[in-house]
């Protein structure tokens, strides 16, 4: 979802709104709220997560102890052990490349884009206070320039030229 990592870490249960399909993200940056939307396949992960803890109010629970204490946790997960988590991940599916949490923010961005997003749409996603933000993580790449190319051709093929004035 575009996520900083303490906006993911913070999301207790009741900021899930499966119906509407959208997540509330409370006093993100600058302390301001938004909702993202909910993809169907993130929906189903947050479920098997939480059916494995069943934590009344948090979605991601301090996870030390037993699942007792885990679901007596008053703190959620803490940023380094997610990160940890992260870098165990990284080495296991043999990436080399240098790859942060923050790095799935970024690739998240860019493939709004490659889709066709907007980058102001992005920029409410993403919970920017500046376009110039998103516009440094929406990375152009080679499908961008491809995507750039047929709508421009698209476009220019909706006009009638007479080729006989030419």
């Amino acid at each position: 979802m575009g996520l900083r990592l303490e906006e993911a870490l913070s999301l207790q249960v009741g900021d899930i709104d499966a119906e509407l399909k959208q997540v509330h993200i409370r006093r993100g940056k600058g302390h301001k709220d938004r909702l993202v939307p909910l993809p169907d396949l993130t929906l189903k992960a947050l479920r098997a997560l939480w059916v494995k803890h069943r934590h009344p109010d948090l979605l991601f629970p301090n996870a030390t102890g037993s699942l007792e204490t885990i679901r007596k946790a008053t703190t959620h997960m803490d940023r380094g052990g997610s990160q940890k988590a992260m870098k165990v991940v990284v080495e296991e599916c043999g990436i080399k490349k240098k790859v942060h949490i923050h790095s799935l923010r970024h690739s998240f961005a860019t493939h709004l884009l490659e889709q066709g997003l907007s980058l102001r749409h992005i920029q409410a996603l993403l919970g920017h206070a500046s376009p110039t933000t998103t516009a440094r993580y929406a990375h152009l790449t080679d499908i961008t320039e491809q995507n750039s190319f047929e709508a421009i051709n698209r476009l220019v093929n909706t006009l009638h030229v007479d080729l006989r004035r030419v």
